[in-house]
């Protein structure tokens, strides 16, 4: 009877192990078969298990040191992605840098200039979540598509803001339709693009589908042209890159803007102010969307919606360190702005400025109303 109690007993507090889920508060108790419960892991042999393994105790080792740096205003944890290598990872963000660089050497798509406002009422908190122009953190899965989840969420933001009607609109329209008038390696759809190209697609074929009417696969597939739009946006405006104070500005008085990051390092982002300068570097690879800005006593931030779901980060979100004004803007050099997709011509090194470079690439959608069955 004993004996079998004993087993009981112990068959509880394994499977109660088992069932950890992570926390900072259980951090150090923490391990790779918590890790593969906790996130429905499965691996195809004992040699991928093995490989997995290690890949998560190094990361979880870079989890520990992070939230023991007191110089950190940000906390780091476990996510879906732990067991994922760095270049496993990157390959799902889809920010095309070459091809950005030959839209603004060479544009062939509308774009509207808009002159500045005065900085003197910008107020000290924006958030457009406050606002209900801000839909649900979306997940791109495994595909490079983070430029048609950010071009989507900031026009349906836009489309809020000027209409009183937020929408959900069809990433999967941009991954399948829009195209790469510069073939720049090749890419395009799940091969990464840009959210200027995005914007400006939706511009010339009349407006953007809805998502239930053009369902998001994660993966390339055929255009469907017929299906009918139901919003439409007059083009877009391209900041001028690194400008603090026109970020700043937009933010507070046009809406959300679609920005550009270098992201690798976000893997292991889960709460606070992130301020790691030295691990974002200036390689950026992904677009998201700057919704606001504020501070705390962690300091000023930019609040950045993502697109790898609501279980990462603060419920989706990111909020980046904000220098407290354009004269104090940190820039960095990026000595391989072609990588992986170089067209003829590009530059040879770019200067990126903000953390993560954050402040290089920036636009929004130009006007917008609704259409087909929303009209």
């Amino acid at each position: 009877m004993k004996t079998a109690i004993l087993i009981l007993l112990s068959i509880v507090i394994c499977s109660s192990a088992q069932n950890l889920k992570w926390s900072l508060e259980n951090a150090k108790l923490y391990n790779f078969s918590h890790f593969m419960n906790e996130f429905e892991k499965k691996y195809d042999n004992e040699q991928e298990l093995q490989f997995r393994k290690n890949v998560f105790e190094t990361t979880l080792k870079k989890i520990h040191e992070v939230n023991a740096n007191p110089k950190m205003t940000w906390k780091a944890g476990v996510n879906e992605f732990t067991d994922r290598t760095d270049e496993e990872f990157g390959k799902q963000f889809g920010y095309n840098k070459a091809l950005s660089f030959k839209n603004h050497k060479t544009p062939n798509f509308k774009v509207n200039k808009q002159s500045k406002r005065s900085l003197a009422d910008v107020p000290n908190i924006v958030d457009w979540r406050d606002r209900g122009v801000v839909s649900p953190v979306r997940n791109q899965g495994r595909c490079g598509s983070c430029w048609a989840f950010a071009t989507v969420a900031t026009v349906e933001s836009h489309i809020a803001i000027q209409t009183g009607h937020l929408l959900a609109f069809s990433e999967q329209q941009l991954v399948d339709c829009a195209p790469n008038n510069h073939h720049c390696g090749g890419v395009g759809g799940c091969e990464g693009s840009t959210q200027s190209l995005g914007m400006s697609y939706f511009h010339l074929v009349g407006g953007m589908v809805a998502r239930d009417d053009y369902p998001y696969t994660a993966k390339d597939g055929e255009c469907q042209s017929k299906i009918p739009k139901v919003a439409s946006i007059d083009g877009f405006h391209q900041i001028r890159t690194n400008d603090y104070d026109a970020i700043l500005e937009g933010l507070a008085n046009r809406g959300p803007l679609a920005i550009s990051v270098a992201a690798t390092s976000w893997k292991i982002y889960q709460e606070g102010v992130y301020n790691a300068w030295d691990d974002c570097g200036a390689d950026v690879n992904h677009v998201v969307v700057a919704v606001g800005y504020g501070e705390s006593e962690e300091g000023k931030f930019w609040i950045v919606r993502n697109s790898w779901g609501e279980s990462w980060g603060e419920k989706g979100y990111i909020r980046l360190f904000r220098e407290k004004d354009s004269a104090s803007v940190n820039c960095m050099i990026n000595n391989s702005p072609a990588d992986g997709s170089g067209c003829d011509g590009d530059p040879s090194q770019i200067t990126v400025c903000g953390i993560c470079g954050m402040y290089m690439d920036t636009s929004y959608p130009l006007g917008g109303r609704l259409g087909g069955r929303f009209a």
